[in-house]
């Protein structure tokens, strides 16, 4: 039995077969890893402003998934303050009984971002963000290896209708090339940079304790070390 079978038997057990129609929010992501000795490079969210987490961010998808989402009753996520940006986010609510639909087309790739365009994307559109990096510099050739997947859920929110999934892939950069060994050096010494508030380097401590001074520490920060949750979800702006 694979882990997204073993999933679905668990979800059945627990919540039966008459709710096959209950909601489940899904949010599948990529998130980045550097290191500096101890300490995790973290970026400033506009999401959820002054918290800090792992650049990366939520897979995209590309226009032939919205037909076969759509088809599963997929209804993605969308907010007033950041409904541009979350165009495309593998990220919203679908029935229970085409959860498993869902998880078998995921990992087919098809029609969806690869981690690496994924993690590309987001380090582009947050390196700007936070105001480091040479405009139009290509991030094309960076590549990343896989450090762990962490899966959570299916389980209930607080004072929400829906129970939630959510898929972390954490990579590594991989610093094979000299494009890659020059990005790792200027992610870790923004963060060290009193000058650049928008990147902090963060020990597993801070991040267990969820505050690094001022900043407060997004709870994913810590899949940058283990499987395990330390902390509630942050909100996000809406």
């Amino acid at each position: 039995m694979t882990g997204w079978e073993e999933l679905i038997v668990t979800f059945r057990a627990v919540f039966g077969a008459r709710k096959r129609h209950h909601p489940i929010r899904v949010s599948f992501s990529a998130l980045l890893r550097v290191t500096d000795d101890d300490r995790y490079v973290l970026f400033d969210s506009p999401a959820r402003p002054s918290s800090y987490g792992p650049p990366g961010g939520v897979f995209k998808v590309h226009p032939p998934a919205g037909r076969i989402l759509e088809s599963w009753g997929f209804q993605p996520d969308r907010t007033a303050e950041g409904a541009d940006r979350m165009k495309g986010d593998l990220r919203g609510l679908l029935p229970a009984d085409s959860l498993r639909f869902f998880q078998e087309w995921f990992d087919t790739g098809a029609y969806r971002e690869t981690a690496a365009e994924c993690l590309r994307r987001e380090l582009r559109e947050e390196m700007s963000e936070v105001g480091i990096g040479a405009p139009g510099w290509s991030l094309g050739s960076l590549t990343f290896d896989p450090i762990r997947t962490v899966r959570e859920g299916p389980g209930a929110v607080p004072g929400k209708p829906y129970q939630q999934l959510r898929n972390f892939e954490v990579y590594e950069l991989s610093t094979r090339s000299p494009e890659a060994v020059r990005l790792r050096r200027e992610l870790v010494e923004a963060g060290h940079d009193d000058g650049c508030p928008g990147v902090i380097c963060a020990s597993f401590d801070d991040i267990a304790h969820g505050r690094l001074g001022r900043a407060l520490i997004a709870p994913q920060s810590a899949f940058l070390a283990g499987s395990a949750r330390l902390a509630a979800d942050l909100p996000s702006l809406r």
